[in-house]
């Protein structure tokens, strides 16, 4: 793909917002925390975006998903909220929330009645999960990652970078967005549920039928760290061609610097869509990280830049 002019982020010289991001403790499940947290943020940040956005959310019809209304909307961002973990069961052991590959050792945290938590993964020799710690935690509890928020010239590395930076992308497009909606769903790591009833209301109350998936993919033998963020053909699920090539051309026309991916595994919440009643064109399109799913998920800067210029062009020309 195209190599193009060097990409800068407008008006921030540093990922703190990120790191804020990737602390908030909200496993699948879990989301409330970082809705609440994003409640927050917008309020603030809110003032300065060149369009005021209406802010829907609400127990009853949504749960813990957010949505923000932009102008006119014609295109959906979908950006997950919800993490990878574990679950407390009985007699120390772990259940997990989504598919979280961690190593013997690796430091967990939470809290339950007794107060904070952080403790050790550990396995037998069936591979089954386990935690130590000093007492017994309340069954139920969920666990989290502890969070090692690393950045060096070319890579920002924590946990929960998926999705965390997909959240941030979306927050970042929000400040220029002029028509446009954006999905915080949940449960995405582990089954979703969540995006059927969004589409539904996006689909009834402004006609919406297309969306951006702003998620975290793989490096692969076909995507490379630093050369961009991939716009995904297929993954497990097969969105359909000609609204992937739609988003292809604009990128092109725009000279965009991107990676063109196409695998036989892994989801998005663009399965939901596309299995939903409603008729929506997706595509997925997101920066490769490195170690998926553990606590040192990496991703190029380069590629971070790349997905912010790509959705602030797609959301004004699709």
């Amino acid at each position: 793909m195209p190599r193009n002019k060097k990409i800068e982020f407008p008006g921030e010289s540093d990922f703190r917002l990120l790191k804020q991001l990737c602390e908030v403790h909200a496993p699948s499940g879990e989301e409330f925390a970082m809705k609440e947290f994003l409640l927050s943020h917008i309020s603030k940040a809110k003032k300065s975006w060149k369009t005021q956005p209406v802010i829907i959310h609400g127990e009853d019809e949504f749960q813990d998903c957010l949505l923000l209304k932009f102008g006119k909307p014609r295109t959906a961002i979908f950006a997950h909220l919800d993490s990878i973990g574990f679950t407390v069961r009985y007699f120390n052991q772990l259940l997990p929330i989504g598919s979280p590959e961690a190593e013997m050792g690796t430091k967990l945290v939470g809290h339950d009645s007794k107060g904070p938590i952080e403790c050790e993964l550990e396995y037998d020799k069936e591979n089954h999960a386990f935690y130590r710690f000093g007492r017994s935690i309340d069954r139920g509890t969920s666990l989290t990652y502890k969070i090692d928020f690393r950045e060096t010239k070319q890579y920002i590395q924590s946990a929960y970078l998926d999705n965390r930076l997909g959240v941030y992308v979306a927050l970042k497009v929000a400040e220029t967005l002029k028509d446009g909606v954006i999905a915080f769903s949940c449960w995405e790591e582990h089954g979703g549920g969540s995006v059927p009833y969004l589409a539904k209301y996006m689909h009834e109350q402004w006609g919406l039928r297309q969306a951006i998936i702003a998620d975290i993919t793989w490096v692969s033998d076909g995507v490379e760290p630093g050369k961009g963020a991939a716009i995904s053909m297929r993954d497990r699920n097969i969105p359909r061609k000609k609204f992937v090539n739609r988003i292809i051309e604009i990128a092109q026309k725009n000279k965009l610097e991107f990676q063109l991916e196409v695998e036989g595994m892994g989801s998005s919440d663009g399965r939901e869509l596309q299995t939903s009643a409603y008729p929506f064109d997706w595509c997925f399109v997101g920066a490769p990280q490195q170690n998926p799913h553990t606590p040192h998920e990496r991703v190029h800067k380069h590629d971070i830049k790349s997905m912010i210029a790509l959705y602030e062009k797609l959301m004004k020309e699709l």
